[in-house]
């Protein structure tokens, strides 16, 4: 069986149409390019964080305060409360709502992984609105 190629014609036609096959091949490769290198882009730079200038929100009647002192001691309100008895004096003082907003101060020298471990404390114990108190800063 035999084919036969040649029809009779020395001149190439021209072709109107677009070969996108080496176009969707650089696409690919470009592609798994950005694929790998995304990842390897973020870099783990210290910041000094400033004061925040945000409008200050009102403030509850009876605001729920959970305090973090320098020597890492929480206290409530005004009552020293432990670690491990966190849980029930929240309840208590929020008479059993776990969706009572908790107003979370921290001294300026207790570390952020410090304070991580507070609101994971509070994660725990089911309150989930969390409210960071700073300083209000001069515009």
């Amino acid at each position: 069986m035999s084919v036969r190629l040649d029809h009779g014609k020395t001149e190439l036609d021209e072709v109107h149409e677009i070969n996108v096959t080496p176009f969707i091949d650089v696409m690919l490769v470009l592609l798994i390019i950005f694929m790998v290198a995304a990842p390897l882009a973020t870099v783990d730079i210290a910041v000094n964080l400033p004061s925040s200038t945000a409008a200050p929100q009102p403030r509850p009647d009876k605001p729920l305060i959970l305090t973090l002192r320098p020597d890492l001691t929480l206290a409530l309100g005004d009552n020293v409360v432990a670690r491990d008895a966190l849980a029930g004096a929240l309840d208590e003082a929020a008479n059993g709502d776990r969706d009572t907003r908790v107003f979370l101060r921290a001294d300026k020298v207790v570390s952020y992984g410090d304070l991580m471990a507070v609101m994971n404390l509070l994660r725990a114990a089911g309150f989930l609105k969390v409210v960071l108190v700073g300083l209000d800063s001069q515009r």
